[in-house]
């Protein structure tokens, strides 16, 4: 046996610092596993929480399923950190190290999808339905200013309409004191211009009795959103606040779809092509053949006049069902969880808590890691004999004492005394004394 060459200085304090290193990992060693477990119980019961939402029947069964799954939840979780525990650390080749990275990688997004996104909706399912039923209160005020304003500018083409009546009984007048054909009185020209002043005056008043209609449903349809901002807020389970919510969105919408139909902008339009189109001409009543060529002249500036008032009214009634229509908007009831992902954005905390709860074992997994490393590395270049602990130098010499015991104890090395040499045996050599392994 050669004599083997002391340690260094660096060796002694390498081997000092692994034996450090792993009676931390002892002591650490004795509570992993139960705080492993009680993370994968409570990702467990908030998953429980989140499975539950998106379960319609509330009936036993139902109950059972979500149990079921958030137990599988529970162990899948356990099991997997588990393994990397265990075996991520030990590993020491590079390749090695890249698969379980990888299987680490896989098996984190199988967790958040089967787990945290549910941890999510039972962390923050009932603010992210509120969210939804705030965001659709939005689209709805949208859509109902929005109709109310091209309501509201049909309703001033009434301005127009009476200022095109106007024009015509101010010609009228005009032609009752034979200021336009020269013919004073109420003859053929009168009548022309009295039947299309007559024919706006009834347009102007069908027009003012919209008024109240469009303002009475805008009324009403504030009415309708204040009440659903106050679902969005008011205490208590939200399903319960959806079922209202969704039956004043109904309201809403069809108040929506009526104010829409009380815009007369259509109408101004067909009356104003009718204004030019329909004119009724009266024979005329000129006395003589020059009064009478008098009274056709002047209808027919009078019609040219009437084109183009026509024109003018046409115009803007267009430009009012030009205007672009509000969007249409449609309450949609969803499920917490979807609720949750749909504003993921807003709920950024209640994510980054339900996806931690999942994945926080995988900084355990790399601590392990580097410490095995830097045990390993105080370990390089140290004999197997110097790295032994006291308690474990200790076993190896109880092991070699029981190994000595058992050898003295075996048939070949020891011999009955009531045995006698026989004579007619040949002689052999005495038996060498045996020597006993001794303990170092």
């Amino acid at each position: 046996m050669t004599d083997r060459e002391p340690m260094s200085e660096t060796q002694a304090r390498g081997v000092r610092y692994a034996r450090e290193l792993e009676g931390h990992l002892t002591w650490l060693d004795t509570f992993s596993g139960t705080a492993l477990g009680v993370l994968a119980v409570a990702s467990g019961i908030y998953t429980y929480l989140g499975v539950s939402t998106l379960l319609d029947d509330n009936g036993a069964m139902s109950a059972f399923a979500a149990i079921a799954y958030s137990v599988a939840v529970s162990v899948g979780i356990f099991v997997f950190w588990s393994y990397l525990l265990r075996l991520f650390p030990a590993v020491r080749t590079a390749r090695a190290r890249m698969g379980l990275l990888g299987a680490m990688g896989l098996g984190s997004v199988a967790i958040i999808a089967m787990s945290s996104w549910l941890n999510a909706a039972a962390l923050a399912g009932s603010a992210a339905v509120e969210q939804h039923l705030a965001e659709t209160v939005q689209d709805y005020q949208g859509a109902l200013e929005r109709t109310h304003e091209i309501a509201l500018s049909a309703q001033g083409l009434e301005r127009d309409v009476a200022r095109v009546r106007q024009s015509f009984e101010d010609l009228s007048e005009q032609e009752a004191a034979g200021s336009l054909s020269g013919l004073a009185g109420r003859g053929a020209v009168f009548r022309v211009l009295r039947q299309k002043s007559a024919e706006l005056a009834g347009l102007e008043a069908q027009i003012a009795t919209q008024t109240p209609l469009v303002n009475d449903a805008f009324a009403e349809g504030n009415q309708i959103l204040s009440r659903m901002r106050a679902l969005t807020v008011e205490p208590g389970p939200v399903e319960a606040r959806s079922v209202e919510f969704s039956e004043q969105a109904v309201r809403l919408a069809g108040l929506i779809t009526r104010l829409r139909q009380l815009s007369v902008a259509p109408l101004v339009e067909r009356a104003a092509q009718d204004l030019a189109a329909s004119v009724v001409l009266p024979e005329l009543d000129g006395s003589n053949e020059e009064q009478r060529g008098a009274q056709g002249a002047t209808i027919t500036s009078v019609l040219e006049v009437l084109a183009q008032r026509a024109a003018t009214l046409e115009r803007a009634a267009q430009d009012v069902q030009a205007m672009p229509p509000a969007a249409d908007t449609t309450y949609t009831p969803i499920s917490s969880a979807d609720a949750v992902i749909l504003y993921a954005r807003n709920f950024v905390p209640s994510w980054a808590g339900a996806i931690a709860i999942d994945l926080l074992p995988a900084v355990l997994v790399l601590i392990l890691s580097i410490t095995q490393g830097a045990i390993r590395s105080g370990r390089e270049g140290a004999a197997v004999e110097d790295t032994l602990t006291l308690a474990e130098l200790r076993a190896a010499l109880a092991a070699v004492r029981d190994v000595d015991a058992a050898m003295q104890d075996s048939p070949a090395h020891k011999r009955p005394a009531a045995e006698a040499p026989r004579a007619d045996a040949p002689d052999e050599p005495a038996p060498g004394p045996v020597t006993s392994i001794k303990s170092t």
